[in-house]
């Protein structure tokens, strides 16, 4: 039988079966997981983070294979920024991990405890969801991230990395299974899918047997399918069409700063902002001067009419232009008349991920708050602070723009479930 904890990359004759052993090998280490201590997790997840600082100059090689073999298949550039690996980030994934270490384990935690005219009590325990699957792309750290959470949250994680990471993904996962076996934990609690065969997803989002959720973490393409073919339950966002919004009561500068670092700090990811929303009254002051940063730093600016008059240089904006989740240097940019028309443009073109407001108007701030409708809304910040690493999670399994159960970055208590408690002393119902 293939040693499921070990995998290699390869193809197997029978996918469905082996995605079968995958399933029950995980249903059966959920089982361990649910009762191991915190104690153990924090051992194996302290174990990961020494081994992936250890074996740092083999991670990286192997990455260098992976994004040599992107670049070769013409991969685009932030296909290929997502799929690299740096020194630092490494240090980022033992860090995550070693922060998991830290929180707080909610496997177990009893809450609203009252009691009953009848004498019982009755209350809520927190617990593991079970067995989820995670299916991404080129973001090799995800394998980390992932297996850290899951864990810790009591949880078995199947993980699907893309083909274009296999040898990154399958060279951290035996960090991964040297920190459960350093902790007397089963390997097959986190198992990477050994082939690269895209029909393993197919059987892993049906397998209502043995997997309770489906994470993506990937493109809008691949999400897309996994929510319309998925039999499993999936939290998920679809893309990341992010604002921000200058106020016109924000300082200027700040805006300028705030601005600059949610376009350019990084491209790809998904809580980049897409869209620049300027409120007319102080236009005239934040727009010139950052464009000036946005071209040197190489970023195309597509505006509305009213912004093309304060910087020529923009391209006209299309409507197309309101939607569209660049993850590249390329900006949208429109003026508008009020907080309303604010929020009324990121109601129509936005992902319900992540928005921001600049101002110094305490009311106009908490009604940003209250009135956009995303899973992470920001005054006086940038939406590159929307993850888990950042929100204090120790790192995150992905961002859920669901309604139901996690919502936001979802760390440690968007992997587990309530369940209702009953305490008695011999109480029966009359």
């Amino acid at each position: 039988m293939t040693n499921l904890a070990d995998p290699a990359p390869g193809t197997f004759a029978d996918v469905a079966a082996y995605m079968r052993g995958v399933g029950a090998a995980a249903r059966a280490a959920a089982r361990v997981l649910a009762r191991a201590d915190t104690a153990a997790k924090d051992r194996a997840l302290a174990a990961m983070a020494a081994a992936i600082r250890r074996d740092e100059a083999r991670l990286l090689a192997a990455n260098a294979e992976d994004v040599a073999a992107a670049r070769a298949a013409g991969h685009d550039a932030a296909f290929v920024d997502r799929l690299t690996l740096t020194p630092k980030g490494i240090a980022a994934m033992a860090e995550g991990l070693e922060q998991i270490v830290a929180l707080p384990d909610p496997v177990g935690e009893i809450s609203e405890m009252r009691y009953r005219p009848t004498g019982i009590q009755v209350g809520m325990m927190r617990v593991p969801l079970g067995v989820v699957g995670i299916i991404y792309e080129s973001r090799p750290n995800v394998t980390a991230d992932a297996a850290g959470l899951c864990l810790k949250s009591g949880n078995a994680t199947i993980l699907r990395g893309g083909s274009e990471a296999i040898r990154s993904n399958t060279a951290i996962a035996a960090c991964v299974h040297e920190g459960l076996r350093a902790a007397g934990l089963p390997e097959t609690a986190v198992q990477v899918i050994a082939t690269t065969d895209r029909a393993a997803v197919g059987h892993l989002i049906a397998d209502e047997k043995h997997v309770d959720v489906i994470v993506p973490r990937g493109g809008k393409s691949l999400t897309e399918r996994i929510a319309r073919e998925a039999k499993v339950p999936v939290i998920r966002h679809l893309d990341g069409v992010c604002h921000v919004f200058v106020d016109a009561a924000a300082d200027v500068d700040m805006a300028v700063r705030i601005a600059d670092n949610a376009k350019t700090q990084r491209y790809s990811p998904c809580n980049t902002m897409e869209t620049l929303l300027v409120h007319g009254a102080i236009a005239s002051r934040v727009l010139p001067p950052l464009a000036a940063i946005y071209a040197k730093k190489g970023v195309e600016l597509r505006g509305c009419e009213r912004s093309r008059a304060l910087v020529p240089a923009m391209r006209p904006a299309t409507e197309q232009d309101w939607r569209e989740e660049y993850l590249a240097p390329i900006l949208a940019v429109r003026i508008v008349d009020s907080l309303v028309e604010a929020i009324d443009h990121i109601a129509e073109y936005g992902s319900q991920h992540t928005d921001a407001i600049v101002t110094n108007d305490h009311a106009a701030a908490m009604r940003f708050l209250r009135e956009v409708d995303s899973s992470s809304v920001m005054v006086n910040a940038s939406t590159r602070f929307a993850d888990g690493f950042e929100f204090g999670l120790g790192a995150e399994i992905g961002i859920s723009t669901n309604k139901l159960h996690a919502r936001g970055p979802v760390g440690l208590e968007g992997l587990t479930s309530r369940k209702w408690i009953v305490l008695g002393s011999g109480q029966v119902r009359t």
